[in-house]
């Protein structure tokens, strides 16, 4: 009978293609699932093969638990009871014990095939899919084979893959039969169908199309460095060239058109903008929204963000239908952008000049006619007063060097009371909120600043409520609520 278990996995193993460990461990759980069937009760059974000589031992087991946790009696055992043969076992070890090896050939032939074959089924997929993701081809090609519950599903080679509907172009109708490329943008292990998953609306979907259409990306004379789309509608590449011999731009369009109209074709008529790169942001930033013209920038670097002012004739265009250019520039640039006419920009300016105005008048105990002078000569914050150099600062022809010690130390003095305020508002605060899991430490001055220093008073705030007193991201705000209330269902 050993002999027989030996012949069976070396066959089983060169037929399909499997390491031979995968048919033995197929043909232990088969074995495993027939001694259960003995019992009466469940029980927990494991059948281990000598790999060498095909002898096989089964066992019956119980998994060690604390002694007042004991739930499923078939298959767990006290700790206490467990010592009382070997002292050395610890919780989550297995106590077995031997029974009686059933003879091979009473089991349930079709069972134990059933078992083998499955696990065998897997081990291929599951080689299919390394030797596949090996290969890194992220651009897959393939026929649609059916269509599940709005998904398509796709056979590329002998793998098959999941194109989701919310993964797919807007408006776009696919059938069975039809050749497509998408781009694979997740792994799913766990996945009882096809585990590849694919999309045809991400921006890495576009980038790989062009790599495909310009042989001068695998040659590295060119380089995208960054994609933004509406799918189905319009796009926008960022491209830059290694080579100033290589134009990035009549590259990646190609001879009449030739390569930017293979891609558009790929995906259902979007259009596709063609962008230079570039590492200063402003100017990355007026090639993203050509053609319209832009009058001027103002960058605010700690916001991250930019006013775009361009003039009336200009407005619609740098918007887009629908606000489509504004949106794409500003995910391909990663920064926010505000759109402005120059009236608006001369608005804004005034008013929030008129706010630091009042500002320095309030802080410092200035006149009017002090604190417009400070921000008339760019100075927009406290700490700018405080500790800029002092030659600036005497640049100014309207104040002497008196003034300007004078002015320089009561911003100071501002500063290092606000700070010793803020610092004993902390000191109030609980442990818990300030070691709570996504908590920061400006988060913090500012909840204290409004009465919550403890988990508690967080947990009773809504996430709007968070929203409104820090100005986070909705989203973060939910988070950290969630969290604040984990004691509430513990």
């Amino acid at each position: 009978m050993s002999r027989e278990i030996l012949l069976l996995v070396d066959a089983l193993a060169r037929e399909k293609s499997v390491e031979k460990e995968i048919v033995f461990t197929a043909l232990e759980m088969a074995l495993a699932s027939a001694t259960k069937k003995r019992f009466h009760e469940d029980v927990d059974a494991r059948v281990s093969i000598d790999r060498e000589t095909g002898d096989y031992q089964s066992y019956r087991r119980w998994l060690v638990v604390e002694d007042d946790a004991i739930e499923e009696p078939d298959h767990e055992i006290k700790l206490s009871e467990a010592q009382q043969d070997s002292v050395d076992i610890q919780l989550g070890d297995y106590v077995e014990s031997p029974l009686e090896p059933i003879e091979f050939g009473r089991i349930g032939a079709q069972a134990a095939k059933q078992v083998i074959f499955q696990k065998i089924r897997d081990a291929e997929r599951e080689q299919m899919l390394s030797d596949f993701l090996e290969r890194e081809e992220y651009l897959v090609a393939g026929t649609i084979k059916r269509m599940e519950r709005g998904n398509a599903i796709i056979e590329s080679g002998r793998i098959e893959a999941e194109l989701p509907r919310d993964q797919m172009i807007p408006k776009e109708n696919l059938r069975v039969g039809d050749r497509i490329r998408a781009y694979l943008y997740k792994v799913d292990r766990a996945a009882r169908g096809p585990q590849l998953k694919l999309s045809r609306i991400s921006p890495e979907f576009l980038m790989k199309l062009f790599e495909l259409e310009v042989p001068e990306i695998e040659e590295g004379l060119l380089e995208i460095k960054v994609a933004s789309r509406d799918p189905g509608s319009r796009a926008k590449i960022a491209v830059k060239s290694n080579d100033q011999r290589v134009d990035p731009i009549g590259t990646c369009v190609g001879m009449r058109g030739s390569r930017v109209q293979a891609v558009i074709s790929e995906l259902a008529g979007e259009r596709v903008d063609i962008i230079l790169w570039s590492d200063d942001p402003a100017t990355f930033i007026i090639n993203a929204l050509a053609p319209a013209e832009i009058s001027s920038i103002m960058v605010d670097e700690e916001n991250h963000s930019m006013d775009i002012v361009v003039d009336d004739e200009n407005l619609a265009q740098a918007i887009g239908r629908g606000g489509q250019n504004v949106r794409l520039a500003s995910e391909l640039t990663g920064w926010e952008l505000n759109i402005m006419t120059v009236e608006e920009s001369q608005t804004k300016h005034e008013e929030e000049a008129s706010v630091t105005c009042q500002l320095f008048m309030d802080k410092l105990d200035v006149d009017e006619e002090v604190a417009s002078i400070l921000v008339q000569e760019g100075f927009a914050t406290l700490e700018e007063v405080a500790y800029v150099p002092i030659d600036e600062m005497m640049e100014i022809e309207s104040f002497d060097e008196e003034t300007i010690d004078e002015i320089r130390n009561r911003a100071r003095n501002v500063l290092l009371t606000e700070a010793i305020v803020s610092e004993e508002k902390i000191e109030n605060v609980a442990a818990d909120l300030l070691s709570l899991e996504g908590m920061d430490i400006e988060t913090v001055r500012m909840l204290a600043a409004r009465g919550i220093n403890s988990q508690t008073d967080l947990a009773d705030l809504a996430a709007d409520d968070l929203v409104e007193i820090t100005g986070m991201e909705i989203e973060r705000a939910n988070q950290l609520i969630i969290k604040a209330r984990e004691p509430w269902f513990a």
